[in-house]
């Protein structure tokens, strides 16, 4: 067992070499690193800081301008809002404005036929009396023909002017009364 004990001694001792790096490769490692670092610092980083850059610059290139399009974008739909506000207000305005002129029209034209309607029936009402007084006058005529002649052969002879005149009047008189010489 000692024998084993040693042999793991020895193989404990190994595996801690091993597990720590050799300073040869530390001295490579830190020389590689530092190649790689300078290079890296004095040709990538530069570059990747400058594509960084123009991407960082094309992006807020394209913000800005989105903001702006959204800014115009926000004022013509503002603008369109107010025209179609000022399109309903004088479409209101139309509307309102024809339903006066019809109005006004209407009672113009109502006005207009009332007026002619009044003259028609005054018309109307002027020559039915003219008629009246024209047919009135006719068979005041005939009648006072027709009374002379009718008392002349009642009488069997002629009257005088004077009691023809009364006679006649008298008739008329008596005619109109008894219904405006309608009956």
């Amino acid at each position: 067992m000692l024998l084993t004990g040693i042999g793991l001694l020895g193989a404990e001792s190994s595996d801690k070499e091993n597990l720590y790096p050799h300073a040869t490769e530390l001295v490579v490692g830190a020389v590689a690193f530092a190649i790689i670092f300078f290079f890296m610092s004095k040709w990538v980083l530069p570059r990747v800081n400058v594509l960084l850059e123009e991407r960082r610059q094309k992006i807020q290139g394209e913000l800005e301008n989105a903001e702006h399009t959204r800014s115009e974008a926000d004022q013509i739909l503002q603008e369109y809002r107010q025209q179609l506000a000022g399109a309903r207000e004088e479409s209101g305005r139309i509307i309102e404005e024809t339903r006066r002129t019809a109005e006004q029209l209407r009672k113009d034209m109502l006005a207009r036929a009332e007026e002619e309607s009044q003259g028609i029936v005054a018309r109307a009402q002027d020559e039915i009396r003219a008629e009246r007084d024209r047919v009135f006058q006719e068979l005041r005529s005939q009648i006072g023909e027709i009374s002379v002649e009718l008392a002349a052969r009642i009488v069997g002879q002629s009257l005088d002017e004077s009691a023809h005149q009364r006679l006649i009047d008298e008739y008329i008189d008596a005619i109109a009364a008894s219904g405006n010489g309608q009956g």
